[in-house]
């Protein structure tokens, strides 16, 4: 059955795509298909993912019926490259850690479909979203159930295609059609760190398949016997290809940008999909990264200063969508901290929990913009709570979820993370994680006083038409915010549990064991702080966020003006509004010389290459014309030739 959980998308894109997206519409149906046709279109959208999500679900709860050591499901469809030693089968795995991904993409997913219904309905181009949504998580699939490295980097490769696609949609728009294409590009970047890791994979280990890979890493004499440096590069070039597809530093820049697509596109991307790719591929890769400390080291730097920079740049953007972009970004960087201090079942926790409270958070967005008939700066609402209070309700649930109030998911997931990156010693990281998280506590409070609460700063004619979205978008709202709420007790902490005399409460990595390798998590003894001050540590900060984000915007919103004068807060506020020029950075160190370069090498290839080919033919075409102008039919013409040739050629004979 785990080839229908790929198959069903992909036959909805096949359908909606073939039928409906180009001119064969016309021939089969005839012009008049507007009564009905985004009802067929948007039905077999949402059933092909409704499909996959109930056999993702049935797979699963077969698998729970199985003891750890036997959960594991496999699946040979054919042979797709036998070339010597090279044996890559087209085959998929469902384990553990696919079904988590599973469950959470397909069910996400189709909430999102739903919502679109609703969001995308006026769209003139419907089919063709339909069609590039079901392909989105068509490559998803294969990504996630892939069974060995060649499998994963088509879905890989398929997810940046799509993506492509779906942030370009209103390619009619310049600009929406650059955000495409550097999001294309970028991901290019990381893509080739993978696939020389894929290469090396095969060069150190004969195979590309997931069990031999893993199987001989287990092999203390196969591991004695292969260098660990070529671990180490094996693991870094991972992370490279990680970088660029869950957006860490420095390969972020395409995701913010990428916010050009529709909001319920960027909900499915930004959420629950490709940008957690990154991290999927870490915990499947764990025991390679386990071997490499070093790597491990770099991945935990990386992801700290990513996690720091981008909630930086997200307390001062104005645009709703741009500040849930660089919360994304941020929170992608907690998931990447984990991986480098070993927590990768804490890592897909956090994968998890971030799917439902930013996908809740992307569609209320959403709800918003289509209340204010496509207005996106916050600067211009405010007070909405009144208009749109279903939607302001789901929106608050998100909020508190990622900035870490208790007992809401994001609380037990993100704060798991900083526990063990404290009880592994790292101490500064663990700082900059927890001020990470006063800060978004501050940026997300933020962005919820000044859309939904104070005085309404709408222009007359948009207030006059706010109204709240319809069911299809406001359902998938209520079911995110309850899942926001919920979530995070899968993953409900031990020593938690032990106080209250939960036995084995942490029920997600109970469940992971049997595709994660375990890392043994040193409890260091000179360790000055237990769990239950590290969670009210970061209860405080939490607090200290949303209590200042209260203050600034709701009690004293003159403290602003009083703030702007200080030169120092003034110079920091402009760094962080123009988000550390880094775009500006790489225009001016990479785009700029790239074009000049680019243009040279053009003008050379038209006067030099093109040159020397034309030159050629011109040559022949000129001979051509010589030999052709002897050919002109006259008798004694060929007459004299003949005499003259045989006259040669008795002169050759007796020299």
């Amino acid at each position: 059955m785990i080839s229908y959980i790929v198959l069903f998308p992909l036959i909805g894109a096949i359908i909606n795509g073939l039928l409906f997206a180009t001119p064969l519409k016309k021939i089969i149906f005839g012009n008049n298909t507007e009564s009905w046709e985004k009802k067929a279109v948007g039905f077999i959208g949402c059933f092909a993912v409704l499909l996959s999500a109930i056999v993702s679900t049935i797979l699963f709860f077969r698998l729970l019926g199985l003891a750890p050591a036997d959960r594991l499901f496999i699946q040979d469809v054919y042979t797709w490259i036998p070339s010597g030693e090279l044996d890559v089968k087209f085959s998929f795995l469902f384990d553990s850690l696919a079904a988590v991904m599973s469950l959470v993409i397909t069910w996400v997913g189709f909430l999102i479909h739903v919502y679109s219904v609703g969001y995308m309905k006026h769209d003139k181009s419907y089919a063709r979203y339909f069609t590039y949504l079901n392909l989105f998580v068509f490559f998803m699939m294969i990504l996630v159930l892939g069974d060995n490295f060649a499998m994963m980097f088509v879905g890989w490769e398929g997810v940046g295609l799509a993506s492509y696609l779906l942030i370009g949609f209103w390619f009619e728009d310049n600009e929406k059609a650059y955000a495409g294409r550097k999001a294309f590009i970028v991901n290019r970047i990381g893509d080739f760190g993978f696939i020389l890791a894929i290469f090396l994979i095969f060069m150190v280990f004969g195979t590309l398949n997931y069990q031999e890979v893993f199987g001989k890493l287990a092999d203390a004499n196969f591991v004695q016997s292969i260098s660990m440096a070529s671990i180490t590069a094996i693991a870094l070039l991972l992370f490279v290809g990680a970088v660029g597809k869950s957006a860490q530093f420095p390969l972020f820049v395409w995701l913010p940008d990428a916010m050009a697509g529709p909001t319920a596109v960027s909900a499915l991307i930004h959420a629950a999909t490709m940008v957690t790719a990154g991290v999927y591929l870490g915990a499947r890769c764990n025991l390679i990264f386990t071997m490499s400390p070093t790597a491990q080291f770099v991945v935990l730097v990386v992801a700290a200063f990513t996690a720091f920079f981008a909630a930086a740049i997200a307390i001062t953007q104005n645009d709703i969508k741009k500040v849930l972009a660089y919360s994304t970004v941020s929170q992608l960087g907690y998931m990447f901290m984990a991986i480098g201090v070993g927590a990768y079942a804490v890592a897909i926790f956090h994968v998890v929990t971030h799917a439902f409270f930013k996908a809740l958070l992307f569609l209320g967005s959403g709800s918003v913009i289509h209340s204010l008939s496509g207005e996106q700066d916050i600067r211009n609402m405010g007070g909405l709570r009144k208009y749109i209070p279903l939607t302001a309700l789901t929106f608050l649930v998100g909020t508190l979820a990622i900035a870490g109030v208790p007992l809401l998911s994001g609380f037990f997931s993100k704060d798991s993370i900083l526990a063990i990156v404290y009880d592994e010693g790292y101490t500064v990281f663990w700082l900059i994680g927890l001020i990470t998280a006063g800060l978004t506590a501050f940026y997300m409070m933020r962005l919820y006083f000044l859309t939904f609460e104070g005085k309404s700063r709408m222009a007359p004619k948009v207030e006059s038409h706010v109204h709240e979205s319809p069911m299809s978008m406001t359902i998938p709202l209520v079911i995110l915010a309850f899942l926001s709420v919920l979530g995070g007790y899968l993953g409900f902490p031990e020593f938690m549990g032990d106080t209250i005399g939960i036995d084995d409460s942490n029920l997600i990595e109970r469940f992971l064991q049997s595709s994660i390798y375990q890392h043994e998590f040193k409890i260091l003894e000179h360790r000055f702080l237990g769990h239950w001050t590290l969670a009210l540590l970061s209860i405080v900060a939490a607090g200290l966020g949303i209590l200042t984000a209260f203050y600034i915007y709701m009690v004293r919103p003159s403290v602003l003006n009083s703030l702007a004068k200080s030169p120092a807060l003034n110079t920091l506020y402009g760094w962080s509004y123009a988000k550390f020029y880094v775009d500006e950075l790489y225009n001016t160190l990479i785009v700029k010389p790239f074009n000049h370069f680019s243009s040279q090498l053009s003008t050379f290839d038209r006067y030099g290459i093109d040159g020397l080919v034309n030159g050629v033919s011109s040559l022949v075409v000129n001979t051509g014309r010589r030999v052709v102008s002897t050919q002109n039919g006259l008798l004694r013409y060929y007459a004299t030739a003949m005499a003259v040739g045989a006259v040669v050629i008795i002169l050759i004979v007796f020299i």
